[in-house]
């Protein structure tokens, strides 16, 4: 398999290994990979271990599904609007009114590469005045990395027409295609729905009505 713009119908066979192949093609999930090898590297080479590490990866694999729904529900669906006279609508959200009006188009799954890079530069500056310590900046570095990457693997596989195999898949490639084609107002969770379940937007399917603003989102 190759690199495509848009996702066929059907599975085109190779299975999970010939979609990692296809993943691979893009340059966000390089972009984050090549990143995540150059942290974990200088991680490594500075060596010092304390327990402060297991605290960091803790503290950000839980932080992980309200993240996601944060970042969706304000941030992607943010809709246009008027302040002090000019229109604000960010370039992110933007890209994610396009995802939702063609879901198979596969540029338009990933993070897109302005964010991507700000994200990177912002992130680690972040990380390097909140820790003030090398070591613990580039745990913290390493695993933010790590799940962002599962994140856009995730995304890719839901959106592929690879069917899910596993129940955990199962699970979560049903919840965000719910999001997508029943009432974009519930399922915001890609990775993981914990943050779905806690905040009550992890409905029974029938309890909800399908949503004509699906792949508008109202704007």
């Amino acid at each position: 398999m190759v690199a495509t713009t848009r996702f066929p119908a059907t599975d085109v066979g190779g299975g999970l290994a010939g979609w990692a192949r296809v993943f691979a093609h893009y340059p966000g999930p390089r972009i984050i990979a090549g990143a995540l090898l150059v942290v974990t590297a200088a991680r490594v080479a500075l060596w010092r271990w304390h327990w402060w590490d297991l605290v960091i990866v803790a503290a950000f694999v839980a932080a992980q599904p309200f993240t996601e729904w944060l970042i969706h529900v304000f941030i992607l669906h943010f809709k246009p609007r008027a302040v002090a006279g000019r229109t604000v609508d960010p370039y992110i959200s933007r890209k994610h009114r396009l995802h939702h009006l063609d879901p198979r188009d596969v540029p338009l799954i990933f993070i897109p590469l302005p964010t991507l890079f700000g994200m990177l530069v912002g992130g680690g500056l972040v990380l390097g005045l909140a820790f003030r310590s090398a070591e613990r900046s580039l745990t913290a570095g390493v695993i933010a990395l790590a799940l962002t990457l599962v994140y856009e693997w995730t995304h890719f596989l839901i959106h592929s027409p690879y069917r899910p195999r596993s129940a955990l898949y199962r699970y979560v490639w049903r919840a965000h295609r719910l999001h997508h084609f029943k009432n974009e107002n519930y399922w915001f969770g890609v990775t993981v729905h914990l943050a779905d379940h806690v905040l009550r937007t992890f409905p029974d399917k029938s309890a909800v009505p399908t949503s004509p603003t699906c792949r508008t989102l109202a704007s």
